[in-house]
């Protein structure tokens, strides 16, 4: 399975296409996600009736086959969890399970529709949490909704094995004495050995959090919280350089309760976080408005993103714009709602932010500032 933190940034950049993207919402239990793999089937014959449309002359067998594939893969559809977005073009098919239900979508188009996935990855209400042992690293993810174990990542050692940290044997067994008359302390088996055990606990705690750090630093601002021991707490603390790592802690290993009790208590944490990042961004665009650095007009966004002006995006979570961003020359334009070959023109406006180094946050409406969709504060 694709990580959609690792794979967002390949996501944006320009390829041949046609690029097809399918959205629909899944299932995670039984008997409801019997209907899953059904949908998902008439989704594969709504992208190849767009493509005969759009692409009349072009041969799209190999462009639909790994779709195909995917339909049959019984393991696949008992394992899903509330979305499904899978992405097909020439030479690349990726596959996300979605924590967030999403609506159904089928589109055709010269770049992908990466607006669901915006708000999974930008929503303000995610947050991340690691569990953490001196014997086991978890991570998760979720949201006020949900939160789900992340199938674990490459970088980040599970285990102290897995961060090749090195047995002391002979240090652990033997017993070490300082010189007749010497002001040394004297130290025995007992404490050479614990000396041994939380060298060894630092190297893994510092491995784990280098490891997380490169898979996440920099891509999102998502809180991270810890969930340990108390114990645990203060090694962990010392030796992290994650700028993310929230102050707000739990004081438990995620194995010790039940993952929907770690969620409540995890959100009961984040919510401060969430309600005062919000605050702040909108409030940053009034106050921008008021000196004209700051518009929720899509035409006047257009222009600012194509100029480079725009350092933070916020967008609309509910809302569907249908057209498109001429990315030469910032103009606007608006299509036929329900036209399968029309994108989002919010996804245009946040992909290009993106891409400029700008910041996007998918917002729910009723915090949103402006009804337009889109609120855009500008860098001059």
């Amino acid at each position: 399975m694709a990580s959609l933190a690792e794979d967002f940034p390949d996501l944006l950049d320009t390829r041949d296409g046609p690029c097809l993207s399918l959205y629909q919402p899944t299932h995670r239990s039984h008997p409801d996600n019997q209907q899953d793999p059904i949908r998902f089937r008439n989704g594969i014959k709504a992208l190849e009736e767009s493509l005969q449309r759009t692409h009349p002359d072009r041969e799209t067998r190999p462009l639909l086959e790994p779709f195909h594939a995917l339909a049959a893969d019984d393991a696949f559809w008992n394992r899903t969890l509330d979305g499904l977005a899978v992405l097909g073009a020439p030479d690349f098919f990726r596959v996300y399970r979605l924590q967030r239900s999403v609506p159904e979508r089928v589109v055709v188009a010269d770049s992908f529709h990466l607006k669901p996935l915006l708000r999974m990855l930008q929503s303000a209400d995610r947050y991340r949490v690691l569990g953490l042992s001196r014997h086991e690293a978890k991570l998760y993810e979720g949201n006020r909704d949900v939160l789900d174990e992340v199938e674990w990542l490459a970088g980040v050692p599970r285990t102290p094995s897995d961060a090749d940290v090195e047995e002391r044997d002979a240090e652990r067994a033997m017993r070490h004495y300082g010189k007749s008359g010497s002001s040394k302390i004297t130290r025995h088996g007992t404490d050479v050995r614990q000396d041994a055990i939380d060298r060894e606990a630092e190297r893994f705690f510092r491995a784990v959090d280098r490891g997380v750090l490169e898979e996440y630093g920099g891509r999102d601002s998502a809180p991270l919280l810890l969930a340990a021991l108390p114990e645990n707490h203060h090694l962990f603390r010392r030796v992290s350089r994650n700028p993310a790592l929230a102050s707000a802690a739990l004081y438990a290993h995620p194995d010790s309760i039940s993952l929907d009790e770690l969620r409540a208590r995890a959100w009961e944490l984040v919510q401060p976080y969430y309600v005062e990042r919000l605050s702040g961004l909108v409030g940053a665009f009034e106050a921008a408005r008021a000196r004209h650095l700051a518009s929720g007009d899509l035409a006047d966004i257009g222009s600012a993103v194509v100029a480079g002006r725009v350092a933070t995006l916020l967008i609309d979570a509910d809302r569907v714009v249908p057209g498109s961003l001429d990315t030469a020359t910032g103009a606007v334009s608006f299509g036929e709602l329900g036209a399968p070959d029309t994108d989002d023109l919010l996804d245009d406006l946040a992909e290009a932010v993106l891409r400029q180094g700008g910041e996007v946050v998918v917002v729910p409406p009723e915090r949103m500032p402006v009804r337009s969709g889109a609120a855009a504060t500008y860098r001059y």
